[in-house]
């Protein structure tokens, strides 16, 4: 029987997993080798505003496997709480469950961080209320990158303003976005440049604002290829209908039905309408010439 390790623990929704987060987790890293104990994150299913205000319906940069796989790799476990039904515990009364159901002995806090139905202000009352549970609280300075304040609120903000160059530095990785393929109106393969309807796999996973990006689909079944992604209602044929298409230059296989993963590598250029099919086409000839 080997002895059961003690652990160190980090909290947060986490959201994109981004920059900011990964300061947490490196800190995180280090003080569970220092100690000798197990890091762990902690983490919830539902953002919290959808469990405390039913009519809110987020807008995410991860949906929650995207986010478990992402923070997987940050430490030695991912622990997922169902928010529903730890919500309503205060932060003495969450950290006592910590403790006694999860085996947690340290508690590494993010700047700024809250939690608990009595909204404790101050690091020093987490102290406190660990020290009455059995959980040494521990206090992070805040992290800022230049004059950047890496926040899931600012990521959000460039991501719908198609500023996908300050996403994915915030981020520190390519912001991505899965989805299905499925049957659109078949108006792109009549110009010669076929397209797939992507789907995307959450309506609360946040989609770039309307416009041309260029992308990379790292999925199993094409290799690592580049192609043009269009958001938008595709004014020039008259669509009401916000949609996701995706033209992969060179590829002719049938789609349908896969799961496709897009990279948003940079944004091209705004959606715009066109007075023919031919100028559409001659626009989209220069849109891929320029994913070189």
């Amino acid at each position: 029987m080997h002895s059961k390790m003690g652990k160190i623990a980090t909290i947060g929704f986490f959201d994109g997993v981004h920059r900011g987060h990964k300061y947490l987790f490196e800190h995180l890293r280090q003080e569970a080798v220092r100690r000798g104990l197990k890091s762990v994150i902690v983490t919830f299913d539902r953002h919290p505003r959808s469990v405390l205000q039913t009519d809110y319906v987020p807008r995410l940069l991860t949906t929650l496997p995207e986010r478990e796989a992402m923070l997987s790799q940050e430490a030695d476990e991912v622990l997922v709480l169902p928010f529903e039904q730890i919500h309503q515990l205060t932060a003495s009364g969450f950290l006592q469950h910590l403790h006694a159901e999860h085996g947690v002995e340290v508690l590494l806090m993010g700047y700024d961080h809250q939690f608990g139905s009595d909204r404790l202000r101050h690091p020093q009352d987490y102290r406190k209320a660990g020290e009455e549970n059995g959980v040494e609280v521990v206090s992070l300075g805040e992290f800022i990158d230049g004059e950047w304040h890496v926040s899931s609120t600012e990521i959000r903000q460039a991501l719908e303003s198609g500023n996908i160059a300050m996403t994915n530095e915030l981020l520190g990785h390519p912001y991505e976005m899965s989805g299905i393929v499925v049957h659109g109106n078949g108006i792109g393969r009549g110009i010669g440049f076929p397209t797939a309807n992507i789907q995307p796999e959450s309506p609360e996973k946040i989609v770039p604002k309307n416009g041309v990006y260029a992308v990379s689909i790292p999925t199993y079944c094409l290799g690592f290829t580049n192609g043009i992604l269009n958001i938008g209602t595709n004014p020039t044929v008259g669509n009401s209908e916000r949609t996701i298409e995706l033209h992969i230059p060179g590829f002719h296989g049938d789609l349908y039905g896969e799961r496709l993963t897009i990279r948003f590598e940079r944004f091209i250029r705004e959606e715009k309408k066109f007075n023919s099919l031919d100028e559409l086409k001659q626009q989209i000839q220069e849109d891929v010439s320029r994913l070189a």
